[in-house]
């Protein structure tokens, strides 16, 4: 199927009030074009400046979302038209945002990532890190970011039983996150889990936003060398 049937495919999937993020790393330019064609707007990245060159030779209405591991030497390339970025592991990488987009004037709405899944090579905070991070001085001195959710990435495996578990778990963090930092403040309500292999597992967990690659776009690649 096309680019096009693919996305309409998992969107008659989606419950209302869950968002697609169409993961288009690595993906060629007309690929985006053709989703952007069929009416989505919502994209994800995670290489800084790969979507820095997307968003200048792309229409402007497009919302990216920078979805991979940050670097704060690469925050510069995004900050300035980046809809939301979902993977802020570590109170430096916020402070880093923080002082990036003061520069520019804009303020850049984040998720905490949270380490959900078995695998060492996964970024995200724990609760406890957290806690400490949104109780600091430094963080309530913060002007130019906003939270507004969390999310987490599961274990790359085929037992449902241990996704559930980890869905479960991330969601327990932003009910307490909720409850304890941010009942007042509507902004906080995105749940960032669930790829193309178990997206219906995160909805089921309460997942806001998905982020589906490989089942709109097609594996990526590789050439032999």
């Amino acid at each position: 199927m096309s680019v096009a049937e693919n996305l309409n495919k998992i969107k008659s999937t989606l419950p209302a009030g869950v968002r697609l993020v169409a993961v288009s790393k690595t993906k060629p330019e007309s690929d985006i074009m053709e989703a952007y064609n069929a009416g989505h707007r919502i994209f994800g990245e995670n290489h800084a400046q790969e979507m820095k060159q997307k968003h200048a030779d792309l229409p402007a209405d497009i919302e990216w979302n920078f979805i991979g591991h940050l670097q704060t030497n690469k925050i510069k390339y995004i900050v300035d038209y980046v809809k939301l970025i979902h993977s802020i592991d570590s109170a430096s990488l916020l402070q880093a945002v923080n002082k990036e987009a003061a520069k520019h004037g804009v303020v850049v709405d984040c998720l905490l990532q949270f380490f959900i899944a078995t695998e060492e090579t996964k970024f995200g905070m724990s609760l406890d890190e957290a806690r400490q991070l949104l109780e600091s001085d430094e963080f309530k001195a913060m002007q130019n970011i906003r939270i507004c959710g969390v999310m987490g990435i599961g274990s790359l495996t085929d037992d449902k039983d241990q996704t559930n578990r980890e869905f479960a778990h991330l969601k327990q963090i932003f009910d307490t996150l909720k409850a304890d930092y941010f009942a007042a403040n509507d902004e906080f309500k995105e749940i960032s889990m669930g790829m193309s292999g178990d997206y219906q597992l995160a909805i089921a967990h309460g997942s806001t936003m998905v982020r589906v690659g490989s089942s709109i776009f097609g594996q990526r690649y590789y050439a032999n060398k």
